[in-house]
């Protein structure tokens, strides 16, 4: 066997060539000039948004500061005030702005019984 094989002619197989495909047109594509425009357009939107919103709130933290400091204040006058009071109300000086209006202090007290219409205590002491 290894004679006939040796004698028959080789036939030479066809090689197998590489398939063809219809290739697309080439499209032009799209310009990104625009895709960037709107994108430096958002960004700038949201940074001139920032801006403004952190300029608020300063503003917003002074006028904090201004209202707490005239809060402080205000405590300040109003306990002031009810020192004032509190001299003002002293036994003391209530016995001495009488004295100065010539009031005279009180002696005894008399009592007075409604049911008989006796008179209880001695003004003399």
């Amino acid at each position: 066997m290894s004679a006939v094989h040796a004698q028959l002619p080789r036939v030479q197989q066809p090689t197998q060539r590489p398939r063809l495909a219809i290739v697309p047109a080439y499209r032009h594509r799209r310009s990104r000039t625009p895709f960037v425009v709107l994108l430096v357009a958002l960004l700038s939107v949201g940074l001139i948004t920032l801006l403004l919103l952190n300029t608020a709130l300063s503003q917003d933290s002074f006028r904090v500061s201004d209202l707490r400091q005239r809060s402080a204040q205000l405590t300040d006058n109003e306990q002031a005030l009810e020192r004032q009071v509190a001299d003002l109300e002293a036994p003391q000086r209530l016995a001495k702005t009488a004295r100065e209006l010539g009031m005279k202090p009180g002696g005894n007290p008399l009592f007075l019984r409604t049911p008989d219409g006796r008179v209880i205590g001695d003004p003399g002491q």
